[in-house]
Formats: C-alpha cells, structure tokens, sequence
C-alpha cells in the first residue's frame, strides 16, 4: 500500500485487515475491471442505514416523513462529495487517462461513490459497527438540525414518502445499461414499484443521478395513471 493510501487510513481512523478492499474502493470502472462500483451498491445501504439511526437518536421528536427529508439532504451527491474533499479523495481516486484528462478526480458523482464505497470496504472489513463509526464521524462536523426539512423533497424521497403513505412496499432500483465511453458514461436505471405493477426508467451521469430520473418519471407516471 502506498503512502497516499496509508495516510488515508489514518485520517479514516481504521486501518485495513484486507488493504485490497481499500485500494478497490478508490478504483473507477474507467481504472480496472477490478473497480469500486459493487462496493459503492453495499456502502449506499450501508450509510442509509447508520444514518437513520444516528437521525433516530439525534432527532426524537420529528415524525418519519420528516426525518426522511432530513436523511436524504444529508446523503445527496453534494454533502457526499464534498466531505469527499475533505479525507482526500480526489489525491487517492484511481482513473483511467480519459477520465483523469477530463478532470475526473473533481467530479461531484466519482467522489461521492468512492466514499460510498469505501464505507462499504469498511463494512466488508471489519462489521457493521465499525462502518457505523466511520459514518459519525464523518458527519460529526455537519449541521443537524429539524430544520433541515424544509429543503424540500427530492424525488426518491417524495416517491418513498407517496408510497409508504399507502402502506406499499419501496421502489426497487437497478441499472440496466451503461451507455458512452467509461470517462463519459451515463447510467440508465429502472424503478419498479411492485404494488402497481409500473415500472419506468431514467438517464444520468451516475448511478444516483438516474435513481432520481427514474424516481421523477415514476412520480409522473403515478399522477397520470392512478387516481389513489
């Protein structure tokens, strides 16, 4: 393991049984067959998860809805990439040339997942509670507060919300195409709610990006279709 890759453990505050699972965390599908995208799927539900609990315990009194709100302000691609920034990442990312030309180790979307996926490594690594403290940790310094409500809703969570209000199950995500050069890649992913049998699909420049394409043409899909 390099020095880079050293230093970030430090500044992660865990240091690696299996350094491979770092080292494929900061690695972009345009590096290596080998890269991080199967660990940025696993780290997504695990920081959805400790960040509930941390929402949970931090915010007693806010209903559920609400404190979905909350949680998907502080998961967004922004707050991801830009605490990003402050471990490091773009000085570790491994890019292939096209997409290092382009200014890769920049993009909001290729930061965010590695982080992603680095809690994912951490998990695989060493558990759920060490992934845990990694996550309050890095939102130790980031502002908390009911207020953060008021944002607004974006369309994963206002699809979410639509749906647990009619007691129906979540939407289930999945990427089923990746189109353009791997330094220019878009990502075209369905949503499928199972209860009213529709399904509908979205672009973006990462797989987040066309989880919320989906989720927005769903959602038109719904108040076109449905009376409920």
């Amino acid at each position: 393991m390099n020095e880079a890759l050293t230093a970030l453990q430090e500044r992660l505050q865990h240091r690696f049984s299996d350094a491979h699972l770092l080292l494929r965390s900061v690695t972009h599908r345009s590096f290596s067959i080998d890269h991080n995208e199967r660990l940025e799927f696993l780290g997504d539900s695990v920081l959805n998860l400790a960040v509930a609990d941390l929402l949970f315990r931090r915010l007693s009194a806010l209903p559920e809805g609400d404190l979905s709100r909350v949680r998907a302000n502080l998961v967004k691609q922004d707050t991801l990439h830009r605490l990003a920034v402050e471990l490091g990442l773009p000085e570790v990312i491994r890019l292939g040339e096209g997409e290092a030309r382009s200014g890769g180790q920049k993009r909001p979307s290729i930061l965010a997942d590695a982080l992603e996926a680095i809690i994912g490594a951490v998990y695989l690594d060493a558990g759920f509670a060490a992934a845990q403290n990694l996550v309050q940790r890095l939102f130790q310094a980031v502002e908390i507060n009911p207020e953060m409500q008021a944002i607004g809703k974006d369309p994963k969570t206002e699809l979410q919300e639509w749906l647990q209000a009619r007691k129906m199950g979540l939407p289930l995500y999945r990427v089923v195409g990746t189109l353009g050069a791997a330094h220019k890649q878009t990502f075209d992913v369905e949503c499928e709610v199972i209860e009213l049998n529709f399904s509908e699909r979205g672009i973006g420049a990462s797989r987040r990006a066309g989880e919320q394409a989906a989720a927005s043409a769903m959602l038109q899909a719904i108040k076109a279709r449905t009376t409920i």
